[in-house]
């Protein structure tokens, strides 16, 4: 699981009957350095690619979320199949981090 940042939406034209009632939000992954209040707004703290991501809960452009990947993201419907590789599974009001020096 890795904390991301909501850059956007994605609109879809059509999509697979199982996955309607839900949005996809595009997340832009961080470095822990990325999560503190004084981190750079320039995407100097994007950890990879950004990425698409299936979202019930409604997360806003800006918020802090859980994103699963993989097999990981497909558990919570288990046993119904869904064709995702991304899932927003928690919006964060905050992160809080230890960093060991």
């Amino acid at each position: 699981m890795r904390i991301g940042k909501v850059i956007g939406k994605v609109t879809l034209g059509r999509c697979h009957p199982s996955l309607k009632g839900a949005t996809w939000i595009i997340a832009a992954p961080l470095y822990a350095a990325g999560l503190t209040d004084d981190a750079p707004a320039n995407g100097d703290n994007i950890q990879g690619e950004p990425l698409v991501a299936f979202d019930e809960w409604g997360a806003g452009t800006g918020a802090l979320i859980a994103l699963s990947e993989g097999a990981e993201a497909t558990a919570p419907f288990a046993p119904e199949q869904k064709p995702i590789d991304a899932y927003n599974t928690a919006i964060l009001d905050n992160v809080s981090i230890k960093l060991k020096l």
